[in-house]
């Protein structure tokens, strides 16, 4: 339940704190006095809009936090946010400062998603517009939906994602119409891309082989040249060549070793020189010899390299982007040439999808039929408590050419307040004051139905008097002893009712007006309820009248 409410520097409040009772708490006061504004905060709380045209000083933050008691419920789900609720309590608050906004549960950080998700499980909020909803047919579906849930929703479920497989099958079969007629060129060009392609037989990372080949190949000459002024200069046909000088070191130090063995490790030395410059020169030459080209050859990696790097500038940069490019085209190809069995295949599975859709949607409808045969029945009754004594309410279901995600069903509440008048539809039929009383009564069978602990009415008793005010005030009763119940209210039979009653007061101070609330003591509620009874003018007989009022609500 709601224990405790705190505003600051939102419209006409400086700062609020109010703490609530369980049971029902009776929330009055004068025309303009500010309640709109206190339910608006709640409002907020609760994820709400919040923005900075709502601050009463725009240069100060504005904060609403609501304190509630929760249930076991609740605490789970706030374990699966890692949010602890020490000693069972949440504390629910939205600050906004410098034109940005901020969300906590129990100090935590939370997406205004996320604080909506827990905030639904604790508080129900009936404002004054609410009632409207009750006037668009599209909704009268919902509430059946809401109130049968636990069946409902399987059947939602099933019914939704079956619509949607076989959307995406007709979705399939109304492209490939389109596509018929290309069909045919398109498998054209696709056969002479991968003929293109396959006629080459790549090898992945032959184009880089081949370069090298090229350009190794195209500098043969050049190379030749080059090898064979080297074998010169470092072989044995000229004098002045390096192996023949070495060859001609060697004999000096021969001679130099017999006259000083000393020389020897020289002679040793020069000796590798003359061993590596062999080794040199045969290497040198097995390599000048590999160097004569086959024109043919070199014309036809040319020739290759050319063809290799045209399906580049179509295909890819490398070979193997090319091959990747095929295969893709080899899959397009093959779903080209199996065009007609994959028709033929979607065609027998849009038949089954169409068939179970269908069946789950029929499957829901029935569902949705006796559920609403049930909530219209105990809506109906609860009517009669609320002074409906001839009251018949029931729903009327057509059905729509075409099924959707939730079926095939359209619906409307059907109503009927007086004796020998026909069932109209709820938003045709109803006056004011009677929609505030339906919304009563759904909210009561609903509620019943739920687990939401804390109900607010923003003025459900708007166009009723007399003994239908008395009958509400009952009827809110009745609903306290389940939940606490938060009502705004003008109406003396509905306030002197409350477990607690609160006063909702504008003054002005300092030049600016201020909006307030506090907690009514027996004393105070006589007086207030006097001031609902009698307006303008209290004499002690209203007064009276107030006392016996609350003494009679005791008894």
């Amino acid at each position: 339940m709601l224990i405790n409410l705190h505003i600051r520097n939102l419209a006409l409040i400086d700062a609020l704190d109010i703490d609530f009772s369980d049971g029902l708490n009776v929330l009055t006061g004068e025309t303009g006095a500010g309640k709109s504004i206190i339910i608006g905060s709640i409002g907020v709380g609760l994820g709400g809009k919040f923005d900075a045209g709502l601050l009463r000083n725009p240069d100060e933050e504005g904060l609403v936090e609501l304190l509630f008691e929760a249930g076991p419920r609740t605490i789970e789900k706030l374990k699966e946010l890692d949010i602890p609720a020490e000693d069972g309590e949440v504390l629910i608050s939205r600050r906004i400062a410098g034109g940005r906004t901020s969300n906590r549960i129990n100090h935590h950080t939370v997406s205004l998603a996320q604080l909506r998700s827990i905030t639904e499980e604790l508080l129900s909020l009936h404002a004054q517009h609410e009632q409207q909803t009750l006037l668009k047919p599209a909704k009268h579906l919902e509430l059946v939906d809401t109130a049968a849930a636990e069946t409902i929703d399987p059947l939602l479920q099933k019914t939704g994602e079956t619509c949607r497989a076989y959307q995406k099958v007709k979705q399939e079969i109304e492209e490939r119409k389109s596509r018929e007629a290309d069909r045919a060129r398109q498998l054209d060009f696709l056969q002479y891309e991968i003929q293109e392609i396959e006629g080459l037989r790549l090898i992945p990372g032959e184009d880089e082989e081949l370069e090298a080949f090229f350009r190794r190949a195209s500098s043969a000459k050049e190379l030749a040249t080059l090898m064979q002024e080297t074998g010169q200069l470092t072989g044995y046909d000229r004098d002045s060549a390096a192996g023949n000088l070495v060859a001609r070191a060697l004999k000096l130090l021969a001679r130099a070793e017999k006259l000083d063995p000393e020389a020897a490790s020289l002679v040793e030395i020069l000796t590798d020189i003359d061993s590596l410059l062999n080794d040199f020169n045969r290497a040198a030459a097995d390599y000048e010899d590999g160097l004569s080209v086959d024109e043919t050859a070199l014309q036809a990696a040319e020739e290759r390299l050319n063809r290799i790097n045209s399906l580049k500038r179509k295909y890819g940069s490398t070979v193997e982007e090319i091959l990747a490019a095929l295969e893709k085209m080899k899959r397009e190809e093959e779903e080209l040439l199996s065009w007609d069995a994959r028709g033929l295949e979607l065609e027998q599975e849009e038949k089954r999808l169409g068939k179970e859709l269908q069946e789950a949607a029929e499957e829901l409808s029935q569902e949705r039929k006796s559920a609403a045969e049930r909530l219209t029945k105990e809506i109906e009754d609860t009517l009669r408590e609320l002074n409906f004594p001839d009251v018949r309410f029931s729903m009327d279901f057509q059905r729509k050419e075409e099924i959707g995600p939730t079926g095939f069903d359209e619906a409307v509440f059907l109503f009927s307040a007086n004796p020998g008048e026909k069932e109209k539809p709820l938003h045709l039929s109803a006056s004011g004051g009677e929609l505030s009383r339906v919304m009563l009564a759904v909210k009561s069978v609903l509620s019943e139905k739920g687990e939401t602990p804390t109900l607010i009415f923003d003025e459900i008793d708007v166009g009723i008097s007399g003994i239908t005010a008395d009958k509400v005030g009952r009827q809110l009763e009745t609903l306290a002893k389940t939940h606490q119940i938060i009502s705004i209210t003008h109406l003396p039979q509905i306030a002197a009712l409350g477990d607690s009653a609160y006063v909702i007061e504008k003054e002005v101070r300092d030049g600016r007006t201020h909006t307030s609330i506090h907690r009514l003591d027996e004393e105070g509620r006589v007086r207030e309820l006097a001031r609902l009874m009698g307006g303008s003018t209290v004499t002690e007989n209203v007064i009276a009248s107030a006392r016996e009022m609350l003494r009679g609500r005791k008894e």
